[in-house]
């Protein structure tokens, strides 16, 4: 039993599975936390509430990393529609690095900054409260596409057509 689980976390598309929640709840969480810190204006709450935030952010990185090892694998298990889902939630998932990654060091020069220079960790904080609601909105936008790919309970219509580049 141990090694049936070891041997599954060598797979690629397990591992995907297992962390692709993470920059949507960490994030979400730590939206949460943030406003409640926000409401009883306490700066450390908000140094933990931006912590989660920067938390969810980063882990962008290893659900792209372990979904880009796992395509080809999940792509074979997919019947035709689920390819299609695939490779639209393939490309949502590049709009990932560009909200997540900037909210995530917006958090981090805001945590930096409402110790040293309070007055800007404060807008700092806003800002990278702002861009974790986009981000949430993103990873569910990615996450939408994604639950299509093996779900077919979840394939209500076809899957956006990518645009065609002009020549």
């Amino acid at each position: 039993m141990i090694h049936d689980f070891f041997q599954t976390l060598r797979q690629p598309e397990y591992i995907h599975i297992l962390l692709n929640p993470l920059p949507v709840y960490a994030t979400a969480m730590g939206v949460v936390g943030l406003l409640l810190a926000l409401l009883i204006r306490s700066r450390a709450a908000q140094g933990v509430g931006l912590a989660i935030i920067l938390i969810g952010c980063l882990s962008i990185w290893p659900v792209m990393e372990y979904g880009d090892r796992a395509a080809d694998r999940v792509q074979s298990m997919a019947n035709s529609e689920g390819n299609k889902w695939l490779q639209e939630h393939d490309r949502r998932a590049d709009v990932a690095p560009w909200v997540f990654y900037p909210t995530g060091v917006i958090a981090i020069v805001a945590i930096l900054a409402l110790w040293k220079l309070p007055k800007a960790g404060q807008w700092l904080t806003y800002l990278a409260l702002l861009g974790a609601v986009l981000a949430l909105g993103v990873g569910g936008w990615i996450s939408q596409a994604g639950g299509k790919i093996r779900h077919s309970e979840f394939q209500h219509g076809p899957p956006a057509e990518a645009p065609r580049p002009h020549n």
